[in-house]
């Protein structure tokens, strides 16, 4: 009898710690005594670890069992720590050997089950970052831990497989279904994630040709988009195809979206990096919460980090609480949210496209001259009053969209898909990523002001229009620097290797078509 280890990993949001897991069994009373900042989940592993290890065949010793989890400064949480525990339990009473370099990371059943927990994939990067390279899963978390490349990664079904794998006596052993050999190292990780291209094509969408070419240079520059316009004019329709005109995901994109996800999964179902960027529709009614992230301990994720690097389309918008919305302006200009609570801070990744959809009044029917509306001044003015100006400042597209005419409709003519229209999107992408490399940037949206009126400055005679629409005082300094952003993603598109004042022009027209609703 004497010390035992194992490693785990606590997750402070994507941020992973590893853990020093020390079990020592003492000469003194029965007892089971967890340190190190557990949380309630956590504490209650006291119960499940010996009703697993009894259940096993290999009962916990009867004597003081102190577990230390180190640093102990660490607040932790989740019964991911339930494997880890009971291994250096047994590694203390000398039932198993070869622990203390090996991570752990599974629930345990009381029947001796591993079940699978939720963020393996950012708990698995973190301690291999860290220098480990050993690691334990549940089955259901193999294929989701070996996405990590370099990771050594066995997964079990049971207690009774992991302790015969580090040397328990097997005919001590009860195992509760039919032993399954572990697989070493997999091959390799899948690409996958959901593509939006087969649900829905843009060739679908009648008319709309302005709105179409907005949504292509939104994909094209990565730019926030606004569309304002009647029920049943197509905004919903079009928010669907924006996603299926991005490009996959590179590699260390798929890693950050598809650890977002993992930290949402429930705890199994991903067998591949999340390769299609990611789309979310909240519902209005959304709390704070569930788009900015939240939650009791330590917060989790919402949908706008679920839509980093994809879209985030707020149907409805000015339906949404004022406060959630504005939350939105921190994530807009620096990618991340950082959230604090009182059991400590978890920064997520939130570099999104934000998409916005409104109607033009409260009951939808200002439209044209207006005659059918049946909503007061002050009525408009309290329905776009919740899309507050700085934050419409920091869309870069506004744009009316009008109802289909019948003729529209009812037109055969060919219509481009959505893989014709992504194709150019791509095109200008790559011209991006190279023009921008020196910058470390990737797309046009990202452009400072520093670069815009340094680097890349435009010649005075392309800028006019601009320039005298910020004398006006309709245009801000940041609005400024976006109609430029936008109007070097119109020349990507056009093939020119700068934008000439006719596609300042187009920026300027499509920045403030939305205003004055």
């Amino acid at each position: 009898m004497g010390m035992g280890r194992a490693l785990a990993v606590a997750l402070v949001g994507l941020n992973g710690h590893v853990v020093e897991v020390e079990a020592d069994i003492g000469q003194t009373l029965p007892a089971f005594v967890l340190l190190g900042l557990p949380d309630a989940s956590l504490n209650e592993a006291r119960e499940r670890i010996r009703s697993a290890a009894q259940n096993t065949g290999i009962p916990l010793s009867r004597r003081k069992i102190t577990v230390n989890l180190i640093p102990a400064s660490l607040p932790k949480k989740g019964s991911g720590f339930d494997l880890a525990i009971v291994m250096a339990a047994l590694d203390a009473a000398g039932d198993v050997r070869r622990t203390g370099g090996t991570v752990f990371l599974a629930e345990l059943g009381l029947d001796g089950r591993l079940r699978p927990v939720r963020g393996v994939l950012p708990a698995v990067l973190a301690a291999h970052r860290a220098g480990c390279r050993e690691f334990v899963v549940a089955e259901a978390n193999l294929a989701e831990a070996r996405l990590v490349a370099g990771a050594k990664v066995r997964g079990y079904a049971s207690l009774a497989q992991v302790a015969a794998d580090f040397d328990a006596d097997p005919q001590h052993l009860v195992f509760v279904q039919e032993n399954v050999a572990p697989a070493l190292d997999g091959g390799e990780a899948q690409e996958g994630g959901p593509d939006l291209r087969a649900a829905v094509d843009l060739s679908e969408v009648a008319g709309q040709s302005e709105a179409r070419m907005a949504l292509e240079i939104a994909a094209a520059g990565g730019h926030h988009l606004m569309m304002v316009g009647p029920p049943g004019s197509g905004k919903t329709m079009l928010a669907e195809r924006l996603p299926g005109l991005l490009p996959e995901l590179d590699d260390r994109e798929a890693i950050e979206v598809t650890a977002i996800h993992s930290l949402d999964s429930g705890g199994s179902g991903i067998a591949a990096l999340v390769r299609r960027p990611p789309y979310e529709r909240p519902h209005h009614s959304a709390s704070m919460a569930a788009i900015i992230g939240g939650g009791s301990g330590i917060p989790r994720p919402g949908a706008a980090s679920r839509a980093h690097q994809g879209i985030l389309f707020l149907d409805e918008a000015p339906e949404f609480d004022k406060r959630v919305l504005d939350a939105l302006r921190q994530p807009l200009e620096s990618g991340e949210l950082v959230l604090h609570r009182s059991a400590g801070t978890a920064a997520y990744p939130a570099r999104f496209q934000l998409v916005l959809a409104a109607n033009p009044c409260p009951c939808g029917k200002a439209t044209g001259k207006g005659i059918a509306c049946e909503c007061t001044a002050m009525a408009r003015r309290r329905y776009f009053g919740r899309l507050s100006g700085p934050l419409l400042d920091r869309v870069d597209i506004q744009l009316q969209v009008h109802r289909v005419q019948l003729s529209q409709l009812s037109d055969d003519a060919p219509r481009e898909s959505t893989a014709q229209v992504a194709a150019r999107v791509a095109a200008a992408r790559e011209v991006q990523r190279e023009r921008l490399r020196p910058f470390g940037l990737l797309h046009n949206a990202e452009l400072t002001g520093r670069i815009l009126r340094g680097p890349l400055r435009l010649a005075s005679k392309d800028t006019q229009f601009l320039d005298r629409a910020m004398g006006a005082g309709t245009l801000t300094a940041r609005g400024y620097d976006r109609v430029l952003r936008l109007a070097w993603t119109v020349a990507d598109l056009s093939g020119r290797t700068q934008p000439n004042a006719d596609d300042v022009g187009l920026a300027l027209t499509l920045r403030q078509r939305g205003e004055g609703l």
